[in-house]
Formats: structure tokens, sequence, C-alpha cells
């Protein structure tokens, strides 16, 4: 797993970082870059699974400009993504526990980054969902959020 492998090499940075040897500087922001992305990727599985859309959403960027394209529809804004998610998702037997798979990360430059992966959605009443996405990062006043999300089941 991807995820895995590229944690392993943030922690082995660090190690090395503390025991005196030069780490370089952009391969440093790079993997603090792809921990805190994670980390908001990571916070949004355990909001959904606790049910909380609202908090799940903290991970978009708040504004008119936020893009999500799923279904064969795109919508525009924070405000029409999360009526999406609030009316698609109004049940704990539609929300299923959701975790992501396969997660590649790839920073693009200081302030972006394109991550790829698979959610997976457990819903034993429904029936399980699962499908693919790419998501747009941007570092936006020092936090790391989806400003595009294009989702295909």
């Amino acid at each position: 797993m991807v995820v895995k492998l590229r944690g392993a090499l943030f922690g082995a940075a660090l190690l090395l970082g503390a025991c005196g040897e030069a780490v370089e500087p952009a391969a440093q922001a790079s993997a603090e870059a792809e921990a805190s992305i994670l980390a908001v990727l990571s916070a949004q599985t355990e909001a959904w699974n606790q049910g909380d859309i609202p908090v799940f959403m903290e991970g978009y960027w708040e504004d008119e400009a936020l893009r999500f394209a799923s279904g064969n529809a795109v919508r525009s804004g924070f405000e029409e993504t999360i009526n999406r998610y609030l009316a698609t998702y109004d049940t704990p037997e539609k929300m299923g526990t959701l975790s992501f798979r396969d997660l590649d990360v790839q920073i693009l430059g200081d302030d972006a980054a394109l991550v790829f992966g698979r959610f997976y959605l457990e819903r034993p009443e429904e029936g399980d969902a699962t499908g693919l996405f790419t998501l747009l990062f941007r570092k936006i006043d020092g936090a790391w959020l989806i400003v595009h999300d294009h989702t295909s089941s």
C-alpha cells in the first residue's frame, strides 16, 4: 500500500533529521504535506463513521469555487456539496462504514497535491458501495483542503 510505504519514508526522514543527518528541505516539506493530507482523510473517515457529515466536510474548502463531480453531475460550492451529502446519506444505514484504500498522494508543489484512491462503504442493510476518486488539495491559509473532488462508483 502506497500510504504505508510513504509513511515509513516520512518516519525515516524524521529519524535521519533527528540524528543530525541532512534531510533535503524539499523532501521534508513534501513528506510533511503528505502527512497533513493523510491526516485530513483520516479525520474525514472518523467523522463519517461517527455519522457527522458537517465535520466530514471540514476537509473541504468552504467556498463557492469548490467543485464536486459525481454521478454524471457537477456541483459548485460548499453549500451545494454538503447538501448533496446530507440528502444522499440521510440515515446511518446509507452512510455505513467508510474506508479509503489504495491511496496515492502526489505533491504537485508547495500548495497543491493530487490524491487518487478508492472509497469503500460497508453497508450491510443497503449493500456495499465502492468507487474511485481523485481529489485536488490546495494549501489555503495553512490548511490542506479539498478544492476539487471527482468521485465515481
